[in-house]
């Protein structure tokens, strides 16, 4: 797998550092994480339709979207990239939860 994640959480990353006028991303930190979580929830829903209507290059679209949105969210938050990289390592590792994993779903 390339780096391209890593890349845009750099580029997010040096946008809330180094504000570019004109620039989105510059945009959504300015706006604040009410707005930035208002995007993210929408292209949730976009990725969610597209995925229910079949069409493979919309729904890869909608993911981007919501990634790009989401690297914002992480940004935001002060959540490094890693820390979510390594979360990922440990879950694939796991094997035999779904007992537990219904159980996390339905509190949800």
């Amino acid at each position: 797998m390339n780096d391209t994640l890593a890349k845009l959480y750099q580029v997010v990353l040096d946008r809330k550092a180094n504000p570019q006028e004109g620039s989105y991303t510059c945009y959504l930190f300015d706006k604040g994480l009410d707005k930035i979580l208002k995007k993210v929830g929408e292209e949730c829903s976009e990725t969610i339709i597209a995925a229910k209507n079949g069409v493979e290059s919309d729904t890869v679209g909608e993911i981007s979207d919501l990634i790009y949105h989401l690297t914002v969210m992480m940004v935001q938050q002060g959540i490094p990239l890693e820390a979510v990289m390594e979360e990922l390592e440990q879950r694939s590792h796991k094997i035999g939860n779904l007992k537990q994993f219904h159980q996390s779903d339905h509190n949800t």
